[in-house]
Order: structure tokens, then sequence, then C-alpha cells
């Protein structure tokens, strides 16, 4: 198996190639690349890989931009440290979003479902890339969370969450009915757990279910305050950065 490795920070991709060649001593990496010119560059003349690991924010822009100058056609792994592109990122062949730092069993994950595509093709005798992605990137997420309160277990439905937040450095959950429960999980840890197609990091503090989403403003410097279906003591908001892809997000619905 032949990998490109396309991300910005030098030890970040030793770090990635020690972990693939540990788990697949057979791979061999053709190439490190840190910016989007010189990754197009080098997808455009050279031999295209079987398997993609690209960060998104690179050294002078989002990777995004290679899929615009080159067609794209083997799988894309994309590991990085922010989360609010993993639907453009399922969009552009990706089969799996790794959040930083990743670890081994991260990489370990994304390799599987490199595997169950092989074996989709084997399988199906067809070459419909599209079809077996769409497959692969629709994870339902986390249908509940076991809570331990008062010496006893509880189960709340994520459908009955409207957000999750982070109040005086603790994570809490945020029900419909203004039940409110702590929980263990780190607010990165819940977003990786639940469907993305169905919770939305708004910011650091908040990940908002889309059921509880009911309209969305204007606000100060680009910013978009959004209000939910529930009271919040604080205001919901999406910086300017994030406005685009959080609309992209709803739109796509």
């Amino acid at each position: 198996m032949n990998i490109i490795i396309i991300e910005d920070e030098r030890k970040t991709a030793q770090s990635l190639e020690k972990i693939i060649l540990e788990l697949q001593p057979q791979a061999k990496i053709i190439g490190h690349y840190q910016s989007v010119e010189e990754s197009v560059t080098a997808l455009s003349n050279g031999p295209m890989p079987d398997l993609l690991f690209m960060d998104v924010q690179l050294a002078d822009g989002l990777c995004f931009e290679i899929f615009k100058a080159v067609d794209i056609t083997c799988p894309v792994v994309f590991c990085t440290a922010y989360d609010e592109y993993s639907l453009k990122a399922f969009k552009s062949n990706g089969v799996d979003y790794v959040l930083k730092p990743f670890s081994k069993e991260d990489i370990q994950g994304a390799f599987k479902k490199v595997d169950e595509l092989k074996n989709f093709f084997q399988q199906k005798n067809t070459v419909d890339l599209q079809e077996v992605l769409n497959k692969l990137q629709a994870p339902s997420g986390k249908t509940s969370f076991l809570l331990f309160m008062q010496q006893k277990y509880k189960t709340v439905h994520v459908d009955d969450i409207a957000y999750f937040c982070i109040r005086h450095d603790a994570t809490w959950i945020m029900c419909f009915d203004k039940q409110q429960y702590p929980i263990t999980q780190s607010l990165d840890q819940i977003t990786q757990a639940v469907s993305a197609q169905q919770f939305y990091r708004l910011n650091r503090q908040c990940l908002v279910n889309f059921k509880a989403i009911k309209e969305i403003e204007p606000y100060f410097l680009r910013k978009l305050l959004v209000k939910l279906s529930i009271e919040t003591p604080e205001k919901l908001l999406v910086n300017k950065e994030k406005s685009t892809n959080f609309l992209t997000w709803l739109e796509n619905r």
C-alpha cells in the first residue's frame, strides 16, 4: 500500500508515519508534503497513492483547495485538531476523520475502514467509490449516555438532549425537559461519539442538537447568535470563521 502524508507539522507527520508503519509494515510512505501548493504539484505529476493521510489546515491554506485542483481518486483519512470540517471532509473522499492528538487506536480504526472499503470492492466487483464512501460515512453515532448519580445509574437518550456545554470547568448534559446532568466525558470526547449529522460544535463550550435549534440571527462582528427551543443562561455564538460551515451543516441536513 502506497501512502502519502500531507501534514504541515513535522513532528506530527513523523509520529503518524511511525504509527502507520507499526500497524501496516508492508505500507510504503511515498511522500510527505506540508502545503496545498506542493501537494497539488506532487499529486498532479506523480502517481496517485492508495491512501492519503491529510491535515485540514496546512501551511498555506485549507486542504480542500487540493481537491479543487486535483482529481483525488483514493480514500482520504483526515487528521486535524478542528472538528468543524468533518462534513466537508466526508464530501472529499473521506473515510475517517481523526481528531488530534490522535492515538494508535485512532489510526488503527481508520485502517479498519479502509479495509471495509477494499472488501466492498471485492464483494461487489465495482469501482463506484462514492457509493461505498456514502456507506462508510454515515455512522449513527452514540445513542445514549450512562450516568451515575446519587448512587444510581441513569440512561439519557441523545434525542432527549438539547445540548452539551461546559460550565465551571465541568461538562453538562442539558435536556429538552430542562433537566441537567454532569458527565465525566470531555466535550471533545462527546463530539467524537455522537452523530455529526445530529450534533454540531458551535464553539469550545457548546455542542448542540439540530432538533433544539429554533432560529439563528446575525450578531456583532459577523458572528451568529443561535437560539434554542429551550432557554439558555448564556448566549450561544458561532464565530465568523465557523459561520459558513455551520450554515452549510444546517442546509445539508
